[in-house]
């Protein structure tokens, strides 16, 4: 085993946080070049044609029936003569038979702005870590693609888990590369939206990344609060995320925002910009407690922008149980105290506890893009963990098709 030094004398806090940043980032590089490919640049499967079937809600023999001249990349045929298609594949199928179809169901939802069906913006949030709130996040924007709609995925997490998760390590970045900071910073460097906006391995799945620059806006905006003045041609804190999205609102549906695990100004801006708000708890009474706090904060913080004449309205506001395990008792009593309390603003499907997600989430993946491997999980696992998160996922569709007037 490789001994690293240690310093000499007293505690130096600075000196041993640099070095131990150093030998965790070297692990990081070292791990990552096992979990993915040599290039650094993470790929996504193929789906075989029951996967395709169950995602565009059609039978596997209609799947077999469409021509391969449909197909956007080389047909690839896996042992025993299965067609496997990529995600862009799927994506041509869906417009394909939302082409073809005549008994008028809808392959591509997307949103007719003409009918005044408006941009949803979904922040995650939670004060408490833990919680499972970019877990959530990176499910809902992946599932909401293979729904067929369009997304976007905004890391405001200096952490940068959701953009991990997404295929960018901000450990093995070579260059600067652009996050949600350079969109609503102050000043002349400020750069168009589009310009921080990069497409993921997950077609169909747009992101804008995080890193620790974002940190920066915690100290700046309080700074330019102080400061502004009437007519200040600079929008304020809380307006700069709702302001920027409006620059490419019109080409996405869905925007799932991932907040940090505080109430600082960037969860604030995200508050402004949401039309809706998904508040992840995991049900455990400290959890519950912590979550009290956060709803007080969040009340008592928002007071001073709701005094600027800028209060944010939102088409839905809900609680999502996460890390759920059905036969806990504790766990079911709170789940079952925090309906008799909420009704109907607790969703009804829970996101469970699952072997099957943890497995994912080792190798730096959802359970949308992991193949069974059944020296894992067993078959039985990795369905139920597939069923509860459609579940879910398909839930909060029905919030946003509602909010857009939908039957």
């Amino acid at each position: 085993m490789t001994q690293h030094a240690q310093p000499s004398g007293p505690w130096a806090p600075n000196q041993t946080a640099g070095r131990d940043a150093q030998i965790l980032g070297a692990k990081l590089r070292e791990i990552a070049s096992v979990v993915f490919s040599p290039s650094e640049a993470k790929t996504l499967r193929r789906y075989t044609s029951g996967e395709v079937a169950r995602i565009l809600g059609v039978t596997d023999s209609r799947i077999r029936q469409l021509s391969p001249s449909l197909l956007v990349s080389e047909p690839e045929v896996a042992p025993g003569g299965r067609r496997l298609f990529t995600l862009a594949d799927i994506h041509a199928l869906r417009a394909h038979l939302d082409e073809i179809d005549r008994v008028g169901r809808r392959y591509l939802p997307h949103r007719d702005p003409a009918k005044g069906e408006h941009l949803q913006v979904i922040a995650c949030v939670n004060f408490k870590g833990g919680s499972g709130k970019t877990t959530t996040s990176a499910h809902l924007a992946q599932s909401l693609v293979l729904r067929g709609y369009r997304v976007l995925a905004i890391d405001l997490d200096p952490q940068a888990s959701l953009s991990t998760l997404l295929g960018v390590r901000p450990e093995n970045e070579r260059e600067p590369y652009p996050t949600i900071y350079d969109a609503i910073r102050y000043g002349d460097q400020r750069r168009p939206f589009d310009e921080v906006i990069r497409q993921t391995y997950f077609t169909g799945l747009d992101l804008v990344a995080a890193d620790l620059e974002l940190e920066v806006f915690e100290f700046e905006a309080p700074m330019q609060s102080a400061r502004r003045k009437p007519n200040d041609p600079e929008p304020p804190f809380f307006a700069r995320m709702g302001l920027a999205l409006t620059e490419v609102a019109d080409r996405y549906d869905v925007v799932v925002i991932d907040c940090p695990p505080r109430l600082g100004y960037l969860t604030i801006a995200a508050l402004c910009a949401a039309t809706a708000l998904l508040i992840t708890i995991h049900p455990q009474m400290l959890d519950v407690s912590s979550m009290r706090q956060f709803l007080t904060m969040m009340d008592e913080i928002m007071e001073p922008v709701r005094a600027q004449g800028a209060a944010p309205t939102h088409d839905w506001f809900r609680y999502l149980i996460t890390r759920f395990e059905p036969q806990d008792t504790p766990q079911t009593e709170v789940v079952a105290m925090l309906r008799g309390l909420f009704g109907e603003r607790v969703l009804t499907k829970a996101m469970l506890q699952s072997a099957a997600v943890s497995n994912s989430g080792l190798r730096g993946q959802t359970v949308y893009e992991t193949p069974l491997r059944r020296d894992e999980v067993t078959g039985s696992t990795y369905r139920r963990a597939l069923d509860a998160l459609d579940a879910v996922n398909g839930e909060i569709e029905g919030l946003i098709t509602r909010a857009w007037g939908r039957t």
